[in-house]
C-alpha cells in the first residue's frame, strides 16, 4: 500500500491518441519509467487492451465527435504533470479536391481537439508544481507542400495555439511541439501504402528513410520530464533533415 507521500510524489500524465503510432510509444516509454498514465483513443477494444498491458487507466475518447471530453476532465485527477496530445489526420489531396468538410475535419481534430484537451486538463495541470504540454504540428507547416493545404492548415494552428498557451500559461506550464516529417506508423502507412512509395518518400530525406515512432516518444517524454525544464515555445523537428537540409538526393 502506498504512503501519502508516495501519492503526493506520483508523476501523473495523459496522452490523448494513445493506441497505435507515436501515442502509443510515448505511452510505453511513460510506462516503463514508471509513471502513471492515462490513455485515450476511439477504439474501446484497442485503448483498453493497452491499458491492460501497461498498467494504465482507459478512457474511450472520441474527438472528432466530442464524446469523452466530461469523463477526461474527471480522470485529469486533483493535479497533472503532463499532457500529450498525438490524436491527429493525414488528409493529403489536391487544393481544387479539399472540400470544406475535409479542411473543418482537419482542423476539429488536430488543433481544436489539441484545445479542448487542454482546456479539459487545465486545471489538474495548474494544481503540478510543473506541468509541461506536448502537441504535435507537422514539416509540412514550414516547408510548404503540394496536397498539404488542409493539414498543414491545421497543425499550423497548432503550432499558433501552442505559442499563445506557453506565453499565457509560463512558468508554471511548460507547452511545446513537435513536428515530425513522415512517420512509419498505421497513419502514416495511410500515405505511403506500399513499398515503392515508402522508398520514394525516404529518399526525400537526408537520413532516407521514414521516422520511428519511438524516436519521436522520446522527444515528447523528454519534454514532459524536469530535463527540459527551461525549453518551451517551441516547435522542434524530428524530420531525418528534411526541415533544413537539401542533399541531391530524390
Amino acid at each position: 500500500m502506498r504512503s501519502m507521500a508516495e501519492e503526493t510524489d506520483r508523476v501523473r500524465y495523459i496522452v490523448l491518441g494513445a493506441s497505435g503510432g507515436i501515442g502509443e510509444a510515448t505511452a510505453r516509454r511513460l510506462r516503463k519509467a514508471g509513471h502513471d498514465v492515462v490513455l485515450t483513443g476511439r477504439d474501446p477494444g484497442a485503448i483498453e487492451a493497452l491499458a491492460s498491458e501497461l498498467g494504465g487507466e482507459a478512457v474511450r475518447l472520441d474527438v472528432e465527435s466530442g464524446e469523452g471530453w466530461d469523463k477526461l476532465a474527471s480522470v485529469a485527477g486533483p493535479s497533472l504533470d503532463g499532457l500529450v496530445y498525438a490524436a491527429g489526420t493525414i488528409n493529403l489531396k489536391p487544393f481544387t479536391r479539399l472540400s470544406d468538410d475535409d479542411f473543418l475535419r482537419d482542423f476539429r481534430i488536430n488543433a481544436l481537439g489539441a484545445a479542448s484537451a487542454v482546456r479539459h486538463c487545465l486545471p489538474a495541470l495548474q494544481a503540478s508544481e510543473a506541468a509541461s504540454i506536448v502537441l504535435f504540428s507537422t514539416v509540412a507547416v514550414d516547408q510548404g507542400f503540394p496536397a498539404h493545404a488542409s493539414i498543414a492548415m491545421a497543425k499550423g494552428a497548432v503550432v499558433g495555439l501552442m505559442r499563445s498557451l506557453s506565453a499565457e500559461l509560463a512558468p508554471r506550464i511548460r507547452v511545446n511541439a513537435i513536428a515530425p516529417s513522415l512517420v512509419d506508423t498505421p497513419l502514416g502507412r495511410t500515405v505511403a501504402g506500399n513499398e515503392k512509395m515508402v522508398e520514394a518518400v525516404a529518399k526525400l530525406h537526408p537520413i532516407p528513410r521514414l521516422g520511428h515512432a519511438d524516436e519521436i516518444a522520446a522527444l515528447a517524454c523528454f519534454l514532459l520530464s524536469p530535463d527540459a525544464g527551461w525549453i518551451t515555445g517551441q516547435t522542434i523537428g524530428v524530420d531525418g533533415g528534411r526541415s533544413t537540409l537539401r542533399t541531391g538526393r530524390g
